[in-house]
């Protein structure tokens, strides 16, 4: 069983995607198409959502929120046979090492998913990364993946945890929601927030930065990049994502990131260039705020605006007619020199590691605190369709 709009089959032998696949292949020897047999796994799971938290909700019966985590923290007591404590630190120490540049990779990246009804439907009709509250929602993104990584942030007691699960019950709320809206596409579409397009959002912190944000200096072994998916893939778990095709290793990766290109159908229109063009502006400066605001403003717009324009596709960034972002593109790369030689001597010299990651801790958390001030992240889902 598969959504109308997964296209794997279909796309395999165009043009393009016979190019990708070859130039992928001469350039990691080994061929990036994955089994049959994960392509079907990773095209069912788009009708799979998390069963037990959706039972546990509809048997709570107008239970408080905090009733519902307790029960749901239970699921989590028992540890699965493939965690690695030692991994899962790793992971989170090599995505804390990003700073505040992850953030604005990872927000970055996501345009590229709006292009899929999936992914965008469920943005578009709660009104999440839409307009207005594109800066809210991403700030409380922020606090989400600052939270989770912190050293132990995912042991039973701490915030980053308790976290994952409020996030997890916040899901769970919206696809019951959006599964009775009349436009919800189930057949095209598959499950709202379903497991496919949630492993996918894993590889989105995980695999696909421990590559990409190599062209800004930064110097991750491949023992680095596995352990961020550890990492994630443990989050993930807490959250209610439980793939059986997760991948463990760089090949499984890429045959992965390989199909969810392959298979995508760019078929979410106007809702996804809407999505694409809020995030864009999230932090275009108030025009009516004092200079001194509007100056520092103008500076986070643009730095905001270079990362989307460096690291969005530029087919993707045309079709969804973004503006502009002149010499602000070139901010990801500006400091390629200063980054490359910072990870080469914390390389060098281990004991600057704990230096290093001080340091990255402090300028994430001071990068939160100065676009959100002392809000705390709710997770809370939308109460109403914006349609």
């Amino acid at each position: 069983m598969r959504p109308a709009e997964f296209r794997y089959d279909d796309n395999l032998g165009k043009p393009w995607a016979r190019a990708l696949r070859r130039a992928l292949e001469l350039a990691l020897r080994f061929d990036p198409a994955p089994p049959r047999e994960l392509v079907q796994a990773f095209a069912s799971a788009y009708y799979d959502g998390d069963p037990f938290a959706e039972a546990l909700v509809g048997d709570a019966r107008g239970g408080s929120r905090e009733a519902l985590a307790r029960a749901l923290e239970e699921d989590v007591e028992s540890e699965p046979a493939w965690l690695d404590w030692a991994a899962v630190e790793h992971g989170a120490r090599v995505f804390r090492r990003y700073g505040p540049s992850i953030f604005r990779f990872a927000g970055a990246i996501t345009l590229q998913g709006y292009s899929e009804s999936s992914v965008a439907k469920p943005l578009a009709l709660t009104g999440a990364y839409a307009g207005d509250s594109a800066r809210k929602r991403f700030l409380e993104t922020v606090a989400f993946w600052i939270a989770v990584s912190e050293p132990g942030g995912l042991r039973p007691g701490a915030k980053g945890r308790a976290s994952a699960l409020r996030v997890r019950l916040m899901h769970v709320f919206v696809r019951m929601r959006l599964l009775a809206h009349p436009e919800w596409n189930l057949d095209a579409w598959g499950m709202p927030i379903s497991q496919a397009d949630a492993t996918l959002t894993l590889m989105g912190g995980s695999f696909i930065p421990g590559l990409a944000m190599k062209a800004m200096g930064y110097r991750p072994t491949n023992a680095d990049i596995e352990a961020m998916m550890h990492f994630w893939r443990w989050v993930g778990h807490l959250m209610g994502v439980r793939p059986s095709f997760y991948p463990t290793s760089m090949k499984q990766a890429w045959q992965l990131v390989f199909a969810s290109i392959v298979k995508g159908s760019g078929l979410a229109g106007e809702d996804g260039r809407h999505l694409c063009e809020s995030y864009v502006r999230a932090f275009a400066p108030d025009p009516r705020a004092p200079l001194p605001e509007r100056a520092r403003a103008t500076l986070a717009d643009g730095v905001h605006r270079g990362f989307a324009r460096f690291f969005v596709p530029p087919w993707t960034y045309r079709k969804n007619r973004l503006p502009p972002a002149g010499l602000w593109a070139l901010v990801p790369v500006a400091g390629f020199p200063f980054v490359f030689g910072a990870e080469t001597l914390r390389r060098a010299l281990p004991p600057l590691e704990d230096v290093a990651d001080r340091v990255a801790r402090h300028r994430r958390l001071r990068f939160y605190r100065r676009h959100a001030g002392a809000r705390e992240a709710e997770y809370r889902p939308a109460q109403t369709f914006t349609r």
